[in-house]
């Protein structure tokens, strides 16, 4: 798996983090630098870890299911891409109205929210072999800084983006998942 590819899975997997963030920034009076950091390292740091715990899981099995891999590749991104795509267009009331403080229970709950998704993408990643210290890296890194833009932003137009991220997020995680299965 190339690093292009591994940095639109980053991209699509922080879509969720990212309006979490939007909200959080829209949730706040003014946003700081401090607390725009804080939630982006919360994400970024859950993000990171997520696919490492699947990477670590799928190890154990990856070798008696390779044949499988673009199969389980266009399953398994297919269904978090359509899961964006569902929550972003199911009209929940609660989803952009949290007016929770930055606690890091609250943030904890929120990262482990959002990134559910990274640890069945760490599982894929097994079945491709895949650097995972670099994959680690570019996941936490760009989830780090699109959440701590999405605090900054959703304090001024995180209004008009909430569902647009999703979307986004979702497309291009069902893409790689077709881009894999055709590539096989």
């Amino acid at each position: 798996m190339g690093i292009l590819t591994l940095i639109f899975i980053a991209v699509s997997l922080a879509m969720d983090a990212f309006t979490v963030s939007i909200a959080k920034g829209i949730s706040l009076k003014r946003a700081t630098s401090n607390q725009a950091a804080k939630v982006a390292l919360f994400f970024g740091g859950f993000q990171a870890l997520m696919p490492f715990i699947g990477w670590a899981c799928g190890q154990s099995f990856a070798k008696y299911i390779q044949a499988f891999t673009p199969w389980i590749a266009l399953i398994l991104l297919g269904a978090i891409g359509g899961k964006m795509l569902y929550e972003a267009f199911s009209h929940d009331e609660d989803k952009g109205s949290q007016q929770d403080s930055l606690s890091i229970k609250s943030l904890t709950l929120l990262a482990v929210a959002t990134s559910i998704d990274a640890l069945v993408v760490g599982v894929m990643f097994a079945f491709f072999n895949v650097n995972i210290v670099l994959a680690i890296t570019i996941i936490g890194l760009i989830t780090f800084v699109i959440s701590y833009a999405g605090v900054l932003m959703g304090n001024k137009i995180g209004r008009y983006l909430n569902n647009y991220a999703e979307i986004i997020g979702g497309i291009i995680l069902i893409l790689i998942g077709l881009s894999i299965f055709l590539n096989r």
